[in-house]
């Protein structure tokens, strides 16, 4: 668990935009460069912070539709579904979750075709129900250091 609130600077900052420098970071939240790398060193080998990568939009690589669909698993069809979806390039993620359906993943598909094919491999595992994203309207929000209470 981060308590302190400088790391929470730090990983508020990455979340933002993981390219900036460890100089700028420091300018922002009062350190210098060396201690800024060292507390990022530190909260990579915690497994605080997991990666770094960059953020594709879907449209710009020919993907038109993205969806979340849902899988109600056939009884003994778990654990080769499990296998098999890590093998799903439209799949950019999948949970094992609670409730009647076992499975959600988010997909990327170029076309109605495209997710047609889709659903046709997934339903030998089970029961699909699949939800066309129209927007976005919250995505990616950075983790927050901080309890917020909703009112």
């Amino acid at each position: 668990m981060i308590k302190d609130d400088v790391n929470w600077a730090i990983l508020m900052l990455l979340q933002e935009n993981a390219r900036l420098t460890n100089a700028e970071i420091g300018r922002r939240v009062g350190l210098s460069s060396p201690a800024v790398s060292e507390r990022i060193k530190k909260m990579e080998d915690l497994g605080v912070i997991k990666g770094y990568r960059a953020d594709i939009a879907h449209t710009t690589t020919g993907h038109r539709l993205k969806a979340i669909i849902t899988l109600k698993v056939f009884t003994g069809r778990l654990k080769p579904f499990l296998e098999v979806v890590k093998g799903y390039k439209e799949v950019i993620n999948c949970y094992r979750i609670t409730g009647v359906e076992n499975i959600i993943m988010e997909v990327i598909l170029y076309d109605q075709q495209h997710l047609e094919e889709f659903i046709d491999r997934v339903i030998q595992y089970g029961e699909t129900k699949t939800h066309i994203i129209l927007s976005n309207v919250v995505e990616n929000r950075p983790i927050s250091g901080r309890r917020r209470v909703l009112k």
